[in-house]
C-alpha cells in the first residue's frame, strides 16, 4: 500500500490564532503522522522524516473544520522514501454566526495545505515490502 489518509475535526486546542484559525503546524502534524502509517506498512518500522522540500498553505483551517490528509510514497529509494502529502477540508464548521453549532459538507473537498519530504527507514529496520 502506497497510500494512507486520516481524517480528524479540528478542535478549539488546535486553534492558534484568534477567530480560531488553526495554525500551519497541525497540518504538518497530520503529514507526519501520515508517513508514519506509510513506513509502517511499507516497511515495518516508523522510520524518520529527514526533510520537507516544499510546504504550501492554500486555505485557512478553523476548529470545527474535518481534514483529511493523504499521502503517497512517490519514490522508493535503498533508504529514503519520498512523499507527497495533500490536506482537504471536507467539513467547513462555522459557516453561520447566529448558529455556532452549524456546518457543512463541502460538495468539493478544499485543497488547505501540499508538502513532499524525504523520510528514511535504516536497512537493519526494514522488515518487509509490500
Amino acid at each position: 500500500m502506497n497510500e494512507a489518509k486520516i481524517r480528524l475535526r479540528m478542535n478549539q486546542a488546535d486553534a492558534h490564532y484568534g477567530g480560531h484559525l488553526v495554525d500551519g503546524a497541525r497540518m504538518m502534524a497530520l503529514f507526519g503522522d501520515v508517513a508514519t502509517e506509510l513506513l509502517i506498512r511499507h516497511d515495518g518500522d516508523e522510520g524518520l522524516f529527514v526533510a520537507y522540500d516544499n510546504v504550501e498553505f492554500t486555505a485557512p483551517v478553523y476548529a470545527g473544520d474535518y481534514i483529511e490528509a493523504v499521502g503517497r510514497i512517490e519514490k522508493v529509494g535503498n533508504t529514503s522514501r519520498r512523499m507527497v502529502f495533500t490536506a482537504y477540508k471536507v467539513i467547513e464548521a462555522h459557516i453561520d454566526p447566529d448558529s455556532p453549532s452549524a456546518a457543512r459538507v463541502l460538495e468539493q473537498p478544499a485543497v488547505v495545505a501540499r508538502a513532499s519530504g524525504t523520510c528514511v527507514v535504516p536497512k537493519e529496520k526494514q522488515r518487509f515490502h509490500s
